[in-house]
């Protein structure tokens, strides 16, 4: 194909079809060449046959009008033989006796035959060369006649008919090599198309590459393109994002930083200065914070399955977890339910245990002192709950549908936070096949939860 990048060592499409193409002609050819001249052949030699049978007749017939006249009949046929050398006119010797062997007349060149053999033919040898030999006798048997041919010569004429048959197809092959040699340059002018618009393109542009004009057998190899320029496209949109998210998210806890370390700085009175220090470590830990988010977002999104999945136990999972949080202060407010036979799904621990610490830290950052909140894990109505629900006020009806988006807190969102617990908590559902659920409970309070719908995730 044109265009072949350089350095690249694979075989040309376009070659490795001629030549498939080429050699199968070829082989086609001989084998046609092959069978024509055998059966031109065979044609003549039964043609030459005929010959010998028609002339033997004809001299039987001559002999019965001219008995009496057979040495001017010899002269006669004498000055009728050809002084050319033609491949289709070739010599035609003859000899006629009786039935009992005696010769009558013979021509100047003939095989010395025993004219008392069987009729028919018969090849021998003549003068160190194979003959064509013809015995026929008369209906009363009293002449027999016996006429030859050099199979020499009858090899010549059929060699020419033969050789004349076989060339129309010599002549035709290198114009038909031709026609198969652009047929199949424009055959495959798709993908010589399909490898300009793709080098053409700039880094930017992945949009999907046109299959209307692609033929059939391309069009496996175009959707895997397109796919492949999709998720190209989709990593970089989400790198592009990361950056954006980043540079955005950043600015305020650094800006704050900044701005308190400069009042520290300028500041004579202690406890203004302590209390700048202070909100720099603020600062520093909501950066921390964010980024650390952030790039655990960074780590799910381009993940396409589980990169280490197993059995984890939901109940086992959240019971270990629970510990862990009875050190951190609003400790006692938080209860476990949890099934008394092990939930088991399939998937990965740490990624499982970092949504029940989201889940956990929204409940406990966002809702007022003292609201009581559970973490549950339960089966219900054949599905597998995963989840953490409290008796606070709840979220505004309209936001429910947008707490999964990155970087929303919602309006009466008060405490700190970086507005992506509930969007990993939500990919990491995504990766364990499980559907994250937000929703106000009819007797107070929210509740956010994974499910796994019957079987899925099930190992």
């Amino acid at each position: 194909m044109p265009g072949t990048a350089p350095g690249m060592s694979g075989q040309s499409l376009r070659w490795r079809l001629l030549r498939a193409v080429f050699a199968t002609a070829f082989l086609v050819w001989g084998l046609i060449a092959i069978l024509s001249y055998g059966q031109a052949r065979h044609e003549a030699e039964e043609l030459m046959d005929g010959h010998l049978a028609q002339s033997a007749r004809l001299l039987l017939a001559l002999i019965r009008d001219n008995e009496s006249h057979l040495a001017d009949l010899a002269t006669r046929l004498a000055l009728a033989r050809s002084s050319e050398d033609r491949p289709y006119e070739s010599p035609l010797e003859f000899q006629i006796g009786r039935a009992d062997g005696s010769l009558l007349l013979r021509s100047e060149y003939a095989p010395a035959s025993s004219l008392a053999a069987a009729p028919g033919y018969e090849n021998i040898a003549h003068h160190g060369h194979p003959w064509r030999v013809l015995t026929i006798a008369a209906p009363s048997d009293d002449y027999r006649v016996q006429v030859a041919q050099s199979i020499d010569l009858r090899d010549r004429a059929a060699l020419e008919v033969a050789s004349k048959t076989v060339l129309p197809i010599a002549l035709i092959s290198p114009l038909l090599l031709l026609l198969i040699y652009f047929s199949v340059r424009r055959g495959l002018k798709p993908l010589d198309d399909l490898a300009a618009d793709v080098a053409a393109r700039s880094p930017e542009n992945l949009k999907p590459l046109a299959r209307r004009t692609a033929p059939r057998e391309v069009q496996p190899l175009l959707a895997a393109l397109n796919r492949l320029l999709a998720r190209l496209a989709d990593a970089l949109d989400k790198e592009r994002r990361f950056t954006a998210d980043a540079a955005h998210e950043l600015r305020t806890p650094l800006a704050v930083v900044k701005v308190q370390a400069q009042v520290a700085q300028l500041s004579r009175n202690p406890d203004d200065r302590q209390h700048a220090l202070q909100q720099i470590v603020c600062g520093a830990d909501r950066a921390a914070r964010v980024l650390e988010q952030l790039l655990r977002l960074a780590r799910l999104d381009p993940l396409a399955e589980l990169p280490s999945a197993g059995k984890v136990d939901l109940g086992e999972l959240a019971r270990r977890l629970l510990v862990e949080t009875a050190v951190t202060a609003d400790a006692g407010s938080v209860h476990l339910q949890a099934s008394a036979t092990p939930l088991l799904v399939r998937g990965d621990g740490e990624l499982l245990e970092i949504v029940l610490r989201n889940l956990l830290d929204n409940a406990l950052r966002y809702t007022p002192p003292g609201t009581q909140v559970t973490l549950f894990v339960q089966r219900r109505n054949g599905d597998i709950l995963l989840g953490v629900a409290d008796d606070g006020p709840g979220v505004a009806p309209e936001e429910l549908s947008r707490l999964a988006e990155r970087f929303y807190r919602g309006r009466d969102a008060h405490a700190e936070g970086s507005g992506l617990g509930l969007a990993i908590v939500q990919r990491i559902a995504e990766l364990h096949a499980a559907c994250l659920e937000v929703e106000n409970l009819s007797g107070g309070g929210f509740e956010a939860r994974l499910r796994w719908v019957g079987s899925a995730g099930v190992p």
